[in-house]
């Protein structure tokens, strides 16, 4: 009896020690984003998609934010045209990012917009709106205003997929 209570000592004395050691270590750890947040994110990312590089990293991450949060029509209730819209981002030539936009309405005609712009001289911090009293959440800020992804109003997925995309770009305005 008394080795049991010694074993169960040991085993909640070695815990005690790791828990006061770990809030020791939280402690002197600031809470502003460190140098040490954005790496831990990318190796996350990396580990996730099973792949040493990061911007395939996070090009697949987009692309999945991108599908699992796509607008449907089923969506768009009481829409005069509704329609699915589905989105796909790859890498052009150095610092071009390339998105391939896919529509299909309600008779199943699709159609196809590709386009492609430089990030270079692009603010890497991507805003986004969600408007309450809409279904969507639309991305803007390039050059001419017009917002160049639309996805279904979530706003924690759409804040998900900023995060995704402005260290995107960053990655590609490395070159």
């Amino acid at each position: 009896m008394q080795q049991g209570l010694t074993s169960q000592l040991a085993k909640l004395l070695l815990i005690s020690v790791f828990l006061i050691a770990s809030g020791q270590l939280n402690a002197a750890e600031p809470n502003t984003l460190g140098s040490d947040e954005p790496s831990r994110y990318l190796a996350e990312l990396q580990t996730l998609y099973l792949t040493q590089d990061e911007r395939k990293a996070l090009l697949a991450h987009s692309n999945a934010l991108l599908k699992a949060y796509k607008l449907r029509a089923a969506y768009q209730v009481e829409q005069a045209n509704p329609e699915d819209l589905e989105y796909q981002i790859s890498v052009g030539v150095p610092g071009e990012l390339r998105i391939r936009e896919e529509r299909r309405d309600a008779s199943g005609n699709v159609a196809v917009r590709n386009r492609g712009f430089s990030v270079f001289g692009l603010d890497p911090y991507i805003q986004y709106q969600c408007p309450p009293q809409g279904v969507v959440c639309t991305f803007a800020g390039l050059a001419d205003g017009e917002p160049w992804l639309t996805i279904l109003r979530d706003p924690k997925g759409a804040e998900e997929l900023a995060k995704a995309l402005s260290f995107l770009f960053r990655n590609l305005q490395k070159g």
